[in-house]
């Protein structure tokens, strides 16, 4: 008796990608809500300076993403490095709040839920190479108006310590923090693709550094300093035998207020450089308090009078300067691990698909190189200051970790996996 196979099921016109042929390959044309909630990402992320828009946009993202992914297919186990250390950290926070001294006043610290669905969704909205190149060039010149506006600001009177330029944002670590990760994306496009033959680029670059040394921001300093250095030694280290002749050139053209600015990173009798040691004595003795899920969120600020050294500078900090205690002190040290983790494996994932596709000869080695470097600078500044705890930075930061997913998002399930790469 004759077998009656059934047709495969058909998938709505309206969630259903169309499959298009183009140069000897079958592409998939975005459906509606694909392209609706790329353009909402992408506003998300460029609305940073005004974070209510900003979160507006998300919002919105949010509410297409339930299509898109029916229409996307997202392959979940190629995202696992980035979302099991997500979820294991969403986790923790949840069960902090839960263990709080007060639970009331750590609630808010529950909106940073909201604020990491970017990492979901950009390998749902941002999939390719294609898209995100145009993000990133969207960064490279968004760092450079925001150099501008900075520099302008200087240019009008702004400087020194009591008024430092801080662009369209509220503080100038926002400022320095979002133009530090501009302006590493910029030097991994110049360094590791024909971006040395792009002229604007090598402006944008010169902007973005002249406006970085006017915020007088010491953390952005060395963490640009030292993720230089790492590019360096990658890719021509004997570039690195012309830094005794930089510094003597530095010192000698200088403004001395600037000068004074950056001798001051390593000047113990500083009173902020002391001020950041009490904070990370109290911090210690918040970890060894409640090691496990930590004071809870919102409560660093509120108890910190109890910790405190007795010599410290302030009486009271709203954080510890260090995301590393922060995040250790509000929720624990197992949260504090899963953070790490998402970190690192980002960056384990860019490093294995940069050396798989040919190292710095390879036709995406500039993205791969701005993402470690990014994430190198990012938390080197996070030892000094609490930058994953700046909703603005860290908007701008969950994107560059989920950069090497959202170019393994385009590539077909056959391709072979970043792990087994040779």
């Amino acid at each position: 008796m004759p077998v009656e196979i059934a047709p495969p099921p058909t998938v709505p016109a309206a969630t259903a990608p169309l499959p298009v042929q183009a140069a000897g390959r079958t592409t998939r044309v975005p459906s509606v809500a694909i392209r609706v909630g790329r353009w909402l990402f992408a506003a998300q992320l460029f609305a940073v300076p005004t974070l209510a828009i900003s979160n507006i946009f998300l919002g919105l993202a949010l509410l297409a993403a339930p299509a898109a992914a029916r229409a996307a297919r997202v392959s979940w186990r190629r995202l696992a490095p980035l979302a099991v250390p997500l979820g294991l950290y969403v986790l923790l926070l949840l069960a902090s709040i839960a263990g709080s001294y007060d639970v009331g006043r750590s609630l808010r610290g529950a909106t940073e839920v909201f604020n990491l669905t970017p990492l979901l969704l950009a390998p749902l909205y941002v999939r390719g190479e294609r898209a995100v190149r145009r993000l990133v060039a969207g960064f490279e010149i968004l760092g450079a108006l925001l150099a501008g506006w900075g520099l302008a600001q200087w240019a009008m009177g702004w400087g020194g310590l009591d008024q430092r330029i801080r662009g369209p944002f509220s503080h100038w670590m926002t400022y320095a923090g979002v133009l530090l990760v501009c302006d590493l994306l910029l030097l991994a496009s110049i360094t590791a693709r024909r971006g040395w033959r792009s002229p604007w680029r090598w402006a944008g670059l010169m902007l973005v550094n002249l406006a970085l040394l006017q915020s007088l921001t010491r953390s952005a300093w060395v963490a640009l300093g030292l993720a230089l250095t790492v590019l360096l030694l990658a890719r021509a280290p004997k570039l690195l035998l012309a830094y005794p002749a930089a510094a003597a050139l530095f010192v000698l053209l200088a403004p001395v207020p600037l000068l004074h600015r950056m001798t001051s990173i390593v000047d113990l009798d500083d009173i902020s450089n002391y001020d950041r040691v009490c904070m990370a004595e109290a911090g210690l003795r918040m970890v060894a308090d409640r090691p496990l899920f930590g004071l809870g969120p919102q409560m660093v600020e509120r108890l910190y009078p109890i910790y405190r050294t007795p010599t410290a500078p302030r009486n009271s900090v709203p954080h510890l300067h260090n995301n590393l205690l922060q995040i250790a002190a509000e929720r624990g040290l197992p949260a504090l691990a899963s953070y790490l983790a998402l970190m690192l494996g980002s960056a384990v994932v860019a490093y294995r698909c940069y050396r798989r596709e040919g190292g710095r000869a390879g036709p995406r080695a500039d993205l791969y190189l701005g993402v470690m470097l990014t994430l190198l600078a990012f938390n080197v500044a996070g030892l000094f200051e609490n930058n994953w705890g700046d909703t603005e930075v860290q908007r701008v930061v969950l994107f560059v970790l989920a950069v090497p997913f959202c170019l393994l998002a385009a590539e077909g399930p056959r391709a072979e996996a970043p792990g087994r790469a040779a």
